[in-house]
């Protein structure tokens, strides 16, 4: 384990092994930190980014530094992490800091500009965000806010959103994502089973594609399979 330590040369194995710990160590860290730090970088998230990538990087490319002065450093910083959004959870104040409250950028269908200056956002960038939300006029937004975590919220206005059933009053239908019951030429049985079929109802379905051309075949609610085969 002296390769832990700083040395002045280290072998080819000894900077595997060094990578292979930091990796698995930097895994173990991420899970103790939550899918939300992965999935939203908001404030404190950017920071452990930056700090957790500067504090394991070194040991990885200098052998003089030894690998255990940085795993203590990144865990010391994770349970500050933790600690931190702790306090974000139970004191207002430290959640104000944070996640401050959403900007508004549009209200009433005007273009609010100078809080899109407070929002360090440009003009071009809020028209590209209305056209991701296929937007074609701002005027049609009763309110857009910037959101903590960098996106932005659109609003319609009533007259300009899209009717759905229960507007004119039809009976809903029941939601149910489609199942997979064959994923990269192989049957998944699970789910297969779950669907109430069984392997001949299969083949029978697909005739005589064979299965292993099968890129993905699902099965809805009403029994209908789509097939997609590799292109």
């Amino acid at each position: 384990m002296d390769f832990i330590h700083g040395q002045e040369t280290l072998t080819s194995i000894e900077w595997i092994l060094r990578a292979v710990i930091s990796f698995f160590f930097l895994l173990i860290a991420a899970k103790m930190m939550g899918q939300r730090s992965i999935s939203q970088l908001r404030l404190l998230d950017f920071v452990m980014a930056l700090l957790l990538g500067n504090i394991i990087a070194h040991p990885l490319s200098d052998e003089q530094l030894g690998l255990k002065g940085s795993m203590l450093t990144t865990g010391t910083v994770v349970v500050l992490y933790a600690c931190t959004w702790f306090l974000h959870l139970k004191w207002s104040v430290v959640r104000k800091f944070l996640e401050p409250s959403p900007h508004p950028l549009i209200k009433n269908g005007h273009i609010l500009y100078k809080e899109l200056s407070k929002a360090r956002i440009t003009l071009d960038f809020l028209l590209s965000e209305l056209r991701k939300q296929k937007i074609d006029d701002p005027g049609k937004v009763a309110l857009a806010l910037w959101e903590p975590d960098g996106t932005i919220s659109f609003f319609l206005f009533p007259k300009y959103e899209s009717l759905t059933p229960a507007d004119i009053n039809l009976p809903p239908h029941v939601f149910e994502l489609p199942k997979m019951i064959i994923r990269e030429g192989k049957i998944d049985w699970k789910h297969l089973k779950e669907a109430g079929k069984d392997e001949a109802w299969l083949r029978k379905k697909i005739n005589d594609t064979d299965i292993k051309n099968i890129l993905l075949a699902t099965i809805d609610h009403n029994d209908r399979l789509k097939i997609f085969l590799y292109k």
